[in-house]
């Protein structure tokens, strides 16, 4: 019988699969220190983002059974 691998716990709760073989993430610079940021930069580090490939690549590993 072949061994179960595990998922990285950081990882998942941090990266979330999509339906279409991709990650979800949020952005990070937005918890304090923004004073100076304008509003619309505040507004656009809020939303989330997929995640580039070479993320992805470590994804992979990190979250084995998620796609």
């Amino acid at each position: 019988m072949a061994y179960k691998l595990k998922s990285h716990s950081g990882a998942k709760k941090r990266f979330f699969p999509t339906g279409t073989n991709n990650y979800k993430r949020w952005q990070a610079g937005i918890r304090h220190l923004n004073s100076g940021f304008s509003a619309e930069r505040v507004n656009r580090l809020s939303k989330t983002v997929f995640v580039n490939t070479t993320q992805k690549k470590m994804l992979k590993k990190a979250l084995p059974y998620s796609m």
